[in-house]
């Protein structure tokens, strides 16, 4: 669960603003804003995740029933609260945000393992679960030839990135990259260095870097590209943009045969109409929206 604060500005350390900006409880995760992006955009999803016993888990999982997620592997922790992030957005729409993983934190192997009974086409995870657990995932999948897509946040140094199989796509953004590297991701040479640091701790056969509004880099060991963000018509709130697009970016990879360059556009319209309004999860578009999008902005 998202809680969600609007203001003018975060403050310095030891100042105390007033302000009126509002605040709100809403559907966020990382997992979860993927997993809401994927239904909408006209793929069927299986949510393995685990929330707490308590308001939030009950309704959450509510949440993802109606958004036409299969939930038969979303599990209840007794113990540990259901996940909080609280998000901070700054009136130009940027967002700064701390994660309590809360139940996140108590999925195990076995819960996974259960869920893969469903046969997926691929696996996308990320690293709001125990970071064990995202690899005994990965290797899983990979030993089953399930192709594994990775939303590599949030980032942590310590991570043995080196422990993960071969993956499909691992897809950071620039604060992950310099997190990952120590290299800022800035012009193509900064882009193109850090890619090639973390195609030595990586297997993947593609890299792709979120930039934000500058795009993003494509690499796969040989070739690079930078595909260019659209312009979005107004930037409300950044939240869940990221996982938008890197959720679209893999539906439309799996749609279209691996074309990379055609998913990572496809990634960029969804995160743009993401951008345009309020909220994480509630914030992503349809597929309709974003076929309409692409109609009317040509690459």
């Amino acid at each position: 669960m998202d809680l969600s604060m609007n203001m003018l500005r975060v403050p310095d350390a030891g100042e105390t603003l007033l302000d009126d900006g509002g605040v709100a409880y809403l559907p966020g995760g990382k997992g979860a804003n993927a997993a809401v992006a994927v239904s909408r955009l006209g793929g069927q999803c299986v949510f393995c995740t685990k929330l707490g016993a308590d308001l939030h888990g009950q309704k959450l999982y509510s949440y993802y029933k109606d958004c036409g997620i299969d939930t038969t592997y979303v599990k209840v922790d007794h113990e540990y609260p259901t996940g909080l992030a609280v998000v901070m957005k700054e009136a130009s729409g940027e967002n700064r945000i701390i994660l309590y993983p809360g139940a996140n934190t108590m999925l195990t192997a076995e819960n996974v393992q259960d869920a893969m009974s469903c046969n997926p086409d691929a696996v996308y995870l990320g690293f709001e679960i125990p970071f064990a657990v995202a690899v005994s995932t990965a290797r899983l999948a990979a030993s089953r030839g399930i192709p594994v897509f990775v939303d590599a946040a949030p980032a942590d140094a310590s991570y043995p990135l080196e422990s993960l199989p071969p993956l499909e796509i691992f897809s950071p953004n620039e604060t992950e990259t310099k997190t990952y590297t120590g290299i800022v991701p800035f012009g193509t040479e900064g882009c193109l260095r850090a890619a090639l640091n973390l195609c030595r701790k990586v297997k993947c056969k593609h890299l792709v870097i979120k930039l934000g509004s500058r795009g993003a880099f494509i690499y796969d060991g040989k070739h690079y590209d930078m595909i260019p963000a659209f312009r979005a018509e107004k930037v409300v709130d950044t939240t869940a943009a990221g996982d938008a697009f890197t959720a679209a970016m893999t539906l439309r990879y799996l749609e279209n045969g691996g074309d990379i360059k055609d998913a990572v556009r496809y990634g960029a319209a969804a995160g743009a109409l993401t951008v345009a309004k309020k909220g994480a999860s509630a914030s992503i578009p349809t597929r309709d929206e974003v076929l309409s999008f692409l109609a009317k902005n040509p690459f």
